[in-house]
């Protein structure tokens, strides 16, 4: 710097924790009412940037991790069935660089290469782990004990302006594309890219792009997508969409996140908000005029650490950044404000229009949930503010999945 069906479709898994919960007493503990939960749905993340990880040769997916060590990541597959987690989308994330032929080369070898790492994953794993590429498969996998991976694509800029590689992408089991990252591309502009002051929303490449991804079946993504992007995305898809890792305007005033009125139109058109844990995010943190001025000159020195190609130039500015957090530490937000956001989209449009999607090692994290292994503590959350087993199932991937169904339904219609 991230899925479940609707009840029609989410029904036997949902049905068989229903009728266990009649015929047997519940728990007596909170964590023990939220793992026997996890036992009976299946729990999905839509976003995560571990993809990059998977091309280290000093770390492995497969291995436990201490989430004390930055190295370790947030995501390994232990960590996955500590947290009660088991489906994850790793996104192929693309800087956005010169939009010019040779970068959109370099951004489409980039991208395919995280790709191919998520695939080579699931054959490495394959007895704890599988590819999935529809809402059917992952709960093929869930019955067989196994996890699931399905793959993303943060930022359109690999795509170029080569509309075929939408296809060429779905082919390769991506199931997602976020249209644009933290700039304007060539598809549509970004909501923390305002060099030019206008927002020019959705281009007539965008147009064609949003289009193809209804034809093969292929989710749109908005998260970072600027205002008039997003109307203009939501006005040209024929199916529903999705905000895959992004918060409440509302309640973190930030312009990644959805303000009340986009909440309110996504919802109109069966779509879902899947609430991010990255903390600028979730809750506006106190200015710290020192650390406003350090942040600022290691910026203008490096550049958005996550546009950093050269790895030793990445490594020395998240040291200078590590150092700036050490000198002036920022709170950080916790599980209950993460679920704050849960509790405003539930009440502005609904418990159908909400999910999680954590950004995990792309900058999501949460004190409670810093990491995969914490995302019961959410499940614990939200059963202490007395969400029913039912909502509950639906936030971690019933409502995802009904918009996954729809778009798959409504392919080449």
């Amino acid at each position: 710097m991230k899925p479940y069906r609707h009840l029609a479709v989410f029904g036997p898994i949902l049905g068989l924790a229903l009728a266990a919960c009649a015929v047997s007493p519940a728990p007596r503990g909170v964590e023990e009412r939220a793992r026997a939960l996890h036992r009976e749905i299946l729990t999905v993340d839509t976003h995560c940037d571990t993809a990059f990880g998977l091309l280290r040769s000093d770390w492995k997916i497969g291995e436990r991790h201490d989430p004390a060590l930055r190295a370790s990541g947030k995501i390994d597959l232990p960590r996955m069935k500590d947290g009660g987690l088991d489906a994850e989308f790793f996104a192929a994330f693309v800087g956005q660089g010169p939009r010019t032929a040779e970068g959109y080369e370099k951004a489409k070898m980039s991208a395919l290469r995280a790709v191919e790492a998520v695939r080579r994953m699931t054959e490495e794993y394959a007895s704890t782990i599988g590819l999935a590429v529809d809402p059917a498969g992952a709960r093929r996998l869930k019955a067989a004990g196994r996890l699931t991976a399905f793959i993303g694509l943060e930022n359109g800029y690999p795509i170029g302006r080569d509309l075929s590689l939408v296809k060429a992408f779905y082919d390769q089991g991506v199931r997602y594309i976020t249209l644009c990252h933290s700039s304007d591309n060539d598809i549509c502009d970004s909501s923390t890219d305002r060099r030019d002051p206008e927002d020019k929303g959705l281009s007539e490449f965008g147009r064609q792009v949003v289009a193809e991804c209804n034809r093969l079946g292929m989710i749109v993504d908005i998260s970072h997508a600027s205002d008039r992007s997003f109307y203009d995305v939501l006005a040209a898809s024929q199916a529903p969409i999705i905000a895959s890792h992004s918060s409440c305007r509302a309640v973190c005033d930030n312009p990644r996140n959805l303000s009340d009125d986009q909440i309110r139109a996504l919802a109109r058109r069966g779509g879902v908000i899947q609430i991010c844990f990255l903390g600028a995010y979730v809750k506006t943190p106190p200015v710290i005029p020192e650390r406003e001025k350090a942040v600022k000159e290691m910026e203008a020195k490096y550049g958005p650490l996550r546009d950093l190609k050269d790895e030793s130039l990445r490594q020395k500015a998240m040291a200078e950044r590590d150092a700036i957090n050490r000198q002036y530490p920022q709170a950080q937000p916790t599980v209950r404000d993460l679920v704050d956001h849960i509790d405003h989209v539930k009440r502005i449009v609904g418990i159908d229009y909400v999910g999680i999607g954590t950004d995990f090692d792309g900058g999501g994290g949460v004190l409670g949930c810093n990491d995969v292994s914490g995302m019961i503590h959410v499940t614990e959350e939200l059963l202490r503010r007395g969400y029913t087993d039912r909502e509950i199932a639906k936030i971690w991937g019933g409502n995802f999945f009904r918009v996954f169904e729809k778009v798959i339904a409504q392919a080449g219609k």
